[in-house]
């Protein structure tokens, strides 16, 4: 059994913070986001006092920061959010597909990230709606897909990638067909690669062209660039997934509010350090451990931390919200498929909850007869937690 201590993000922010600060100055869309982590589910955001009626026991429920860097905030965002993709699915293979840049840009998009992140947006919905459209891979239609930016590895450092949910095939308004793609096959992995790479290098080429890019360094230095990632192998990953459609959404569901560390993953902080777990995917995802300072951690977390107002998670064609609601009717009664039920609204957390899990979280863990009652508010607390 695993005695050890249950410790979260929050800890180690707790432990380093306030050295880390000192140390440098801190922009302050970074501080914001610690300063949420710093504060979330403690008395300095305030929450509720409750009883239960049964016993008598006391508990108090602080709030959430509801930040979407935080890792205690994700899981009921993440469980609505499914939700409403689930009335959205239809009866067709679904495939994940991932673009990643190469490294040799980190530095860039570092410098340019709102730019450049919404670059690699545009740039997959470009690959992906001129391949669809393409008679070579038959759907000659407008493709739908969701596209879920992630920007890390396992160790915390910086990895730029989209995960896309694609339901294979293709719509075809016109001619009020729907085109199925093979349910092995979507399009060929080294043709989408080669586009992603032209077509993201020629839009780099002209951000430049119209100094719309910051760039440290001269013109030799920037035409060194382009030659090294022209050169370099762009990976793009397809990949058909369950045969039925749910469990397609659910895997997707793995990425969509997933921040760059969850709190499970925190093992031990001592001496300034702290040791986190992480998978080693070139050793089949053996399961490792990698210990940094304290202001380490916590620079890589911050790496991860998205432009204020940028969205993550992004839907395109027939998906995309204009589109959406008269495209799916007309595609399902062209597919003789039923619209699948909407999730209950005006439902609470706890509801939720017991729903999808069957646990009542408000039933007493003392006595296990009461329910929580709330009978008090707690203000917010006039310092920030220590």
């Amino acid at each position: 059994m695993d005695k050890r201590p249950h410790l979260r993000v929050a800890d180690v922010f707790r432990s380093g913070w306030k050295e880390y600060e000192g140390a440098r100055r801190v922009p302050r869309r970074l501080a914001q986001a610690a300063r949420h982590i710093l504060e979330c589910r403690t008395a300095a955001l305030g929450g509720r006092l409750h009883r239960y009626d049964a016993c008598g026991a006391e508990v108090p429920l602080y709030n959430s920061c509801r930040d979407r860097h935080c890792p205690t905030c994700q899981t009921l965002r993440k469980q609505r959010w499914l939700e409403q993709r689930r009335a959205e699915v239809l009866p067709v293979p679904y495939f994940h597909v991932v673009f990643t840049l190469p490294h040799a840009l980190n530095p860039l998009i570092a410098a340019n990230r709102a730019r450049l992140l919404g670059e690699l947006f545009g740039t997959v919905n470009w690959v992906l709606s001129r391949f669809s459209a393409d008679p070579r891979w038959k759907l000659r239609g407008q493709i739908g897909f969701i596209a879920v930016l992630h920007t890390w590895t396992q160790r915390l450092n910086a990895h730029y990638h989209l995960h896309c949910l694609v339901p294979g095939g293709a719509w075809n308004a016109d001619e009020n067909v729907w085109r199925c793609a093979h349910s092995r096959f979507l399009f060929g992995k080294d043709a989408l690669a080669s586009a992603f790479r032209a077509r993201f290098i020629r839009r780099l080429e002209s951000l430049r062209r119209r100094g719309k890019l910051a760039f440290d360094g001269d013109p030799a230095a920037w035409d060194a660039l382009i030659r090294q990632v022209w050169d370099t192998k762009w990976i793009v990953y397809p990949k058909a997934t369950a045969r039925n459609p749910e469990q397609a959404l659910d895997y997707l569901g793995r990425y969509t509010h997933r921040v760059a560390i969850a709190d499970h993953r925190i093992r031990v902080i001592s001496d300034g350090s702290v040791t986190f777990a992480w998978r080693d995917r070139a050793e089949g995802n053996a399961e490792k451990e990698m210990t940094l300072p304290l202001g380490d951690f916590i620079g890589r977390f911050l790496l991860h931390v998205l432009p204020a107002g940028f969205q993550k998670v992004r839907a395109y064609g027939w998906l995309a919200p204009r589109n959406k609601q008269t495209t799916l009717a007309a595609i399902r009664k062209t597919l003789g498929a039923q619209r699948p039920p909407s999730p209950p609204e005006d439902e609470t957390a706890p509801e939720r909850i017991l729903r999808l899990t069957g646990i009542d979280i408000t039933c007493c863990p003392v006595c296990g007869k009461g329910h929580l009652v709330c009978f008090a508010e707690i203000h917010r607390a006039r310092d920030g937690p220590v």
